[in-house]
């Protein structure tokens, strides 16, 4: 063990419960996965693809719906070969097999008692078929990158969910799920053009192949009997083939696809057709072929206010007839719960009660078809009972991409806003439902009836245009008196949405748990029978998601309910939605941002010392802590605003020893001298074999601590200049601080042009806008080297002392202090304000901090002449940059120093976190894979980055040489240059 190992027990909760949570994964649990299971299952697929640590189950026990399954054993596989074995092997042994992708459904169709597959991990990517028209894609891909991709070639995929940011295709396919504008036509089920099937026997169909009915015959001759058999039996029954076709006149997820029955001429197609909405209860979707459809990129959206909820609903038909593409319905308590979404105007937390608002939006392929809508759009204005209730209420239609971006983002952050919103310690359940949208208006009024008869304030929104309302309750699943008002709420919902409005109790969510026992109150009898025989007929030995779809007791929906008890105030408003996943540079490697708060979650339910706790806080240190990256991007994908990364540096922070905040506090006090002895350790490591330094370095973390002595890598690079370019204050027209990295490290290998420094030194002058270094910078910093490591009172010292410096330089903020790494500009900008003392902050106001690349790209490169272009660039936007929201400028100097400009789709933070790719180089191999495999696909002239520690993160995971874009700026730029 090393010297200087922490303590797990710091980690452990200050304040829980009086009384251990009755859902609290029970002792017997504590060991991880039982054997044989666990033997069994590392024979057959190795370690690396089996997890089987407590702490493995808890994290994937939970996803964002409100439920809890803790599995026995987590499988990873990588190929369909794998994928069968493991269902090979439940079959021969009685187990059940569970698929989960994203983890973002909202009934529990994602959670198993038994074995729990990720097929996420490995099951990343999209192929562009037919110029766009069609696109092959692996089932872990999310909707966001897909439509990324397909956004190049004009089109984007049907289904649109608010989730897209994280849920997944494979996950869309399996609940059907639709969005925004799906609608009933374009929806997985209409655009779905073939699968990639394993069937739970093992047999691969790939739907789209010439003779995959031959093949299916061949290998199962049962299964493609019993599925004629079944389309025979509902084709000679009229009245249940005319309630099938009505049933989807809506949009309606709950049950099986017994339309597949009437749409598929063949065994395949029939299959095709359930497999979408199956909520993986009949098979793996291995691969998807979607058939793609134009993306519109004409658009006028407007957000109208109405005074009550059934006045909005009575709008939505108009609406409807003037062509709109989507009509989001948003009730007063989601208006007020979206105020802690960034960017929507604080006086909606003061809106009336009543007041309800839609949110309309046209798309067009050209201006004159959208001024054609413009036109139909304004006409129904007149009509409406409109009210203004806050100043920043318009009731007009936009054509301005800011505008509409804040409009949706407030609309797509429904759940979690009004999740974080909930009181703490109670559990959120979301649900949705469709009836006739000319019955709308009707159905939101017995809604709210039936919600207050039950004593619950709920929040409604949805996709009115489809009659597609979505509402949540929260309540207290610890409490028998709320589990029994939520059961009685739910049963009267459920009889008022069939036996009232002939309506679809899961519109787009899919069965799941929660609807499983009304499944038949639904479809009736006949309908449901043929459900279970055709679960039995392709599943039948009952491998595959039982309960899920299908349950027969009518209490299944109470079980399982998850607590979720008070955790740290950060994390507190946490929903466990999942939209923080696919940014969080851990994600394939240990922790996730959910995953660390339902870690956390875990130990509060437990009594103090149980075996159970004790194994979580062994594993935590690492798991959760060390390998977080704190780069809080977590913090931009959450529609609230958690910043997981925020609580994983209090936790280091908690986890030092006095001796450590004294010697942190040291350096900062002494930083000049630290500077200059880092330099010098730089120069000489470079005169040393790179082969010998790894070797040192390593075996020193082993004694020391893998998170107090970095890993010596290849790609560190020599040292800076010690001189720093000569300039002056006269005509300065900014202040430019070259951060610390940047005095201490020097340029990319190869590289023999100016210094960073230099560089923006020479641009600046050329577009005669002169800057001004001052001369005692050394011995200052951003202050980040201490905050990202959780040593507060030297992040106060270094804070403090910046401020003032800066303050000085730029004669009290009358000059902008230009910063040369993203990072640093972040953390003077922002990150140091929790740290000053009250007259600092005052200072602080004063400042402007600028970013190198908003300078140059803004200030210098209008005045600057390109004289030459590399033929191609790949860039690196670092987290820093989306925090800053200053990857666009980066794109533009990009753009102007080279003639073709890659973003890859799968850029994400590096993970090297300043010196965190050193400690742990585990977590930027890891962090950077799908970019790295993006970016090596070819060679480029130029790899663009602007945060040195970025860019050696870069070059160690690409094996290519990234540079700052402001030293590619400067050669575009230089006279004379050959």
């Amino acid at each position: 063990m090393p010297l200087l190992e922490p303590d797990p027990g710091a980690l452990r909760p200050d304040v829980r419960p009086e009384d251990a949570s009755p859902d609290r994964v029970t002792d017997a649990s504590a060991g991880g996965t039982p054997e044989p299971l666990r033997s069994d299952l590392l024979a057959l697929l190795g370690p690396e693809k089996v997890l089987t640590h407590l702490s493995d189950l808890v994290r994937y026990a939970s996803d964002a719906s409100p439920y809890r399954f803790l599995p026995r054993v987590v499988v990873v596989p990588e190929t369909t070969a794998e994928v069968a074995a493991v269902m090979a092997y439940a079959r021969e042994h009685g187990r059940e097999v569970v698929f989960r992708a994203a983890g973002t459904s909202l009934n529990g169709q994602a959670q198993g008692e038994d074995i729990l597959v990720d097929v996420r991990r490995h099951w990343v990517g999209i192929e562009v078929l037919d110029k766009g028209r069609r696109a092959r894609i692996a089932p872990g891909t999310t909707i966001l990158r897909a439509n990324t991709t397909l956004a190049r070639h004009g089109r984007v995929l049907g289904p649109d969910p608010a989730s897209a940011i994280a849920c997944t295709v494979g996950g869309v396919v399996a609940n059907n799920a639709s969005g925004m504008t799906a609608g009933t036509t374009r929806n997985s089920y209409r655009t779905v053009a073939s699968l990639t099937v394993v069937l739970p026997t093992g047999t691969v169909v790939d739907t789209a192949a010439p003779d995959a009915d031959e093949r299916l015959a061949a290998a199962e001759p049962e299964l493609c009997a019993g599925l004629l058999a079944l389309k025979r039996e509902i084709e000679d029954d009229a009245e249940l083939t005319a309630r099938v076709r009505a049933k989807y006149t809506l949009k309606n997820t709950n049950g099986y696809r017994l339309d597949a029955f009437l749409d598929g001429a063949t065994p395949v197609e029939i299959l095709r057709g359930l497999m979408v909405g199956s909520e993986g209860t009949f098979g793996f979707l291995s691969e998807i072929v979607f058939d793609t459809l134009p993306l519109d990129r004409e658009v006028l959206t407007g957000l109208f206010f109405f005074p009550s909820l059934p006045a909005a609903a009575a709008a939505v038909p108009l609406f409807n007839e003037a062509g709109a593409i989507a009509v989001e319905l948003m009730d007063g308590n989601t208006l007020r719960a979206s105020v802690s979404v960034e960017g929507v105007p604080a006086d909606w937390a003061h809106l009336p009660g009543t007041t309800t608002a839609l949110l309309v939006e046209f798309r067009a392929p050209d201006e004159e078809r959208l001024a054609a809508l413009e036109a139909a759009a304004e006409a129904v204005l007149p009509r409406l009972t409109l009210v203004s209730p806050v100043p920043s209420v318009t009731n007009a239609f936009t054509r301005d991409p800011g505008t509409i971006a804040s409009y949706w983002k407030a609309r797509k952050a429904f759940v979690t806003a009004v999740g974080g919103s909930r009181p703490s310690g109670t559990t959120l359940i979301t649900e949705d439902f469709a009836v006739p949208p000319d019955r709308l208006a009707e159905a939101c009024e017995a809604l709210l009836e039936l919600q207050t008869r039950h004593g619950f304030d709920a929040a409604v929104a949805g996709h009115a245009a489809h009659g597609n309302l979505h509402f949540l309750l929260a309540f207290d699943a610890g409490l028998p008196s709320d589990v029994a008002r939520y059961a009685a709420f739910m049963d009267a919902f459920c009889r008022m949405t069939v036996e009232r409005f002939d309506g679809s109790l899961k519109a787009e969510h899919a069965t799941g748990r929660n609807i499983a026992p009304f499944l038949e109150l639904e479809w009736g009898p006949r309908a449901t029978e043929l459900m279970w025989r055709t679960k039995q007929l392709i599943d039948p030995a009952g491998v595959l998601a039982p309960r899920i779809v299908l349950d027969r007791d009518p209490a299944a929906h109470l079980r399982g309910l998850k607590s979720i008890p008070t955790v740290e105030p950060v994390a507190d408003p946490c929903i466990e939605c999942g939209f923080c996943e696919p940014t969080c540079p851990s994600n394939d490697l240990t922790t996730t941002p959910r995953q660390r708060i339902v870690l956390r979650r875990e130990m509060m339910r437990q009594p103090s010392g149980s075996p159970v706790e004790a194994r979580l806080l062994e594993a935590y240190g690492y798991d959760a802590v060390d390998t977080c990256a704190g780069d809080s991007t977590c913090k931009l994908a959450c529609p609230v605003g958690i910043d997981t990364g925020a609580m994983m540096k209090a936790f280091r922070h908690r986890r030092h020893s006095a001796r450590e905040e004294r010697v942190a506090t040291l350096t900062a006090e002494h930083f000049r001298v630290v500077e200059a002895g880092a330099r010098l350790a730089v120069a000489a490591a470079a005169k040393i074999d790179d082969r010998l330094l790894s070797a040192v370095t390593r075996g020193l973390r082993k004694v020391v601590r893998p998170d107090l002595m970095p890993e010596w890598l290849p790609a560190v690079p020599g040292p800076a200049k010690h001189r720093l370019p000569d300039t002056s204050r006269f005509d300065a027209r900014a202040v430019y601080y070259p951060a610390c990295v940047n005095r201490i490290f020097g340029g990319p290998e190869g590289h023999s042009g100016p210094s960073l420094a230099e560089a923006v030194v020479a641009v600046s002058a050329r577009a005669g806008k002169p800057v001004w270094i001052p001369r005692d910078v050394r011995g200052t910093c951003c202050a980040t080297i201490w905050h990202s490591k959780g040593y507060e009172q030297a992040d106060a010292v270094m804070a403090n002392r910046i401020v003032e410096a800066a303050w000085g330089w730029t004669d009290g903020g009358q000059l902008p202090l230009v910063v040369d790494a993203s990072s640093c500009t972040l953390g003077i900008a922002h990150e140091v304000v929790p740290y000053l003392t009250p007259a600092n902050r005052e200072l602080h106001r004063e400042l402007t901090v600028v970013d190198s690349l908003v300078w140059a790209a803004e200030e210098l490169l209008p005045e600057l002449e390109i004289l030459r272009t590399a033929g191609s660039a790949v860039v690196h936007p670092t987290c820093s940059m989306e925090h800053l929201r200053d990857v666009p400028q980066l794109m533009a100097l990009a753009e102007a120093c080279a003639d073709e400009v890659l973003l890859p789709d799968s850029a994400h933070c590096c993970g090297f976190a300043g010196d965190r790719g050193l400690l742990h180089r585990e977590l930027t191999e890891s962090a950077t894979a799908r970019e790295a495999a993006e970016v090596t696909a070819r060679e480029w002239d130029a790899y663009l980055s602007a945060n040195r520690m970025c860019e050696i993160g870069m070059d160690h995971a690409t094996g290519r040489t990234y540079r700052s874009a402001l030293l590619e700026l400067e050669r575009a730029t230089r006279p004379g240059y050959g």
